[in-house]
């Protein structure tokens, strides 16, 4: 039969310091050779070479592409500012629409939330298919400009 023997972990349990000694041995970090990454340039260099070759040094570069912030309306913000713009009587009206250049004032996209009363030509770089659909549908037109690169 098997002799049933009891693991060292366990038979050790209640021996204070479980056959690692009396003052602070197998304890804290100085049994691994200091906390994490410390002496990867001096006593863990030999297990650096061995395991992880690429561990020190840079490689490559990060391409910083150029960003567009995109600043959106919405079409009933887009309502109010045609209200406006016909009540200061600075409209330009092209073909029964109320020309609007949201280009020029620095507004890159317009979207679909809410609704708009009056047929406008907006002069626009980017337009969601919602806000393009209720714009067309009173009779107006949305024309999308190229960004300058």
């Amino acid at each position: 039969m098997v002799v049933r023997k009891e693991k060292k972990s366990r038979k050790m349990h209640g021996y204070r310091n479980r056959g690692w000694g009396n003052v602070g041995q197998h304890r804290r970090s100085g049994s691994r050779g200091g906390r994490g990454a410390a002496g990867m340039h001096k006593h863990k260099w030999t297990w650096v070479i061995k395991y992880f070759r690429d561990w020190f040094g840079k490689e490559g570069f990060t391409s910083r592409k150029a960003t567009i912030r995109v600043s959106s309306i919405n079409l009933n913000q887009l309502n109010e500012l045609v209200a406006k713009i016909l009540q200061s009587g600075t409209a330009t009206v092209e073909d029964g629409k109320i020309v609007v250049n949201l280009a020029a004032m620095g507004i890159n996209k317009v979207l679909g939330e809410g609704t708009i009363e009056y047929p406008v030509k907006v002069l626009v770089h980017g337009c969601s298919k919602k806000a393009r659909e209720k714009i067309e549908r009173i009779g107006g037109v949305v024309q999308l400009l190229s960004f300058k690169t």
